[in-house]
């Protein structure tokens, strides 16, 4: 794999700028609404029996550059001579997890990327991610269950403090008052963009939403929206099948604020489809042996979702670039104070 060149679209923090935060506003707030989220994450997960799950931050197995339409890079290192990686999401081991805790398991720790940081990623984020039992349907049942309660927990706690950073609340207050989060299918979203050659980019032998066609959508259909049943080579192998053909995929994404903000997805409950799955997608078996194995051996209807927590909170205080919800930025290749 070659090795990226990193340019951070020319943002990099001034070696200052842990001092010079201290006592503004923002990152005051930005505290608190970290607090927050951890705080009502462990709660909501608690009140409905699923597991936190301590989980390593290295992995031999890799899953979000495993799909033919994701452009995220693994972040490889050397560990005591020993090949691995920086995790770049615990599903796996949450699928494990379930296998322990059969309400389901979570986490909220870091991940890493290893694809250039601009104003909409970050190379290293947080995220809060679950494994529940049962369908997509169910996982995007208990996701909007999870937005809806950190949107009213913000409310109530910190409002003031948000609309003075924000200029408002109001996109908070829909949230949170949404009975039902509409919901469309992939197949749906390319006709509503119609032939707006920027909104979907095609491929060979698929197709995914383009930003520009995300923020289309946002526009013109609704600020919060579920797309769903995306093309089954767009997304990673591990996303059950959503026709026998094996055209599309269990999955979806919600999209507010900047657009994809929420990845959800069925899983295939047996080894045998998941061999199947990975011979479409042309990964090799022997890099997810073990996933096959647990799979052979206790197969279990799962699904499963990860929030980008940083990508949560620009929305929350409306900002403008993911870089700023940084605490301690960290740009790959650069060495940054603290």
């Amino acid at each position: 794999m070659a090795t990226p060149t990193y340019t951070h679209g020319g943002w990099r923090p001034s070696d200052d700028r842990f001092l010079e935060i201290v006592g503004q506003p923002l990152f005051r707030t930005l505290v608190d609404l970290q607090d927050l989220t951890t705080t009502e994450t462990a709660l909501f997960w608690s009140e409905r029996g699923v597991k936190s799950v301590h989980l390593p931050i290295t992995t031999n197995t890799i899953s979000s550059p495993m799909g033919l339409g994701s452009d995220s890079l693994p972040v490889e290192i050397d560990l005591f001579g020993q090949r691995t990686f920086l995790a770049d999401s615990m599903q796996f081991m949450l699928e494990y997890g379930c296998r322990l805790s059969p309400s389901g398991s979570w986490y909220l720790m870091p991940s890493f990327r290893g694809e250039d940081a601009d104003e909409t990623h970050l190379n290293q984020f947080f995220h809060s991610e679950a494994e529940l039992p049962g369908g997509l349907d169910e996982c995007i049942d208990a996701v909007n269950d999870y937005m809806r309660r950190l949107a009213q927990a913000v409310l109530d706690r910190y409002a003031d403090d948000v609309e003075a950073i924000a200029g408002t609340t109001e996109h908070l207050r829909q949230m949170a008052g949404l009975e039902t989060f509409p919901r469309i299918t992939f197949e749906e979203a390319v006709a509503h963009l119609g032939d707006d050659a920027e909104a979907v980019e095609h491929h060979n032998g698929w197709r995914t939403l383009s930003r520009h066609g995300e923020r289309r959508l946002l526009n013109e259909i609704s600020p919060i929206l579920w797309v769903t049943h995306y093309d089954h080579l767009s997304v990673p192998f591990y996303q059950a099948y959503g026709d026998e053909e094996g055209r599309t995929a269990l999955n979806g994404d919600l999209l507010f604020g900047i657009g994809e903000t929420v990845g959800c997805g069925e899983r295939h409950i047996d080894g045998e489809t998941t061999r199947k799955a990975l011979a479409h997608h042309e990964v090799p078996e022997e890099e997810y042996a073990w996933y096959v194995r647990m799979k052979d051996t206790h197969p279990q209807h799962t699904s499963g979702f990860g929030l980008g927590i940083e990508r949560w909170l620009m929305w929350v205080l409306q900002q403008k670039d993911i870089r700023e919800l940084q605490l301690a930025p960290r740009l790959n290749g650069v060495s940054l104070t603290p």
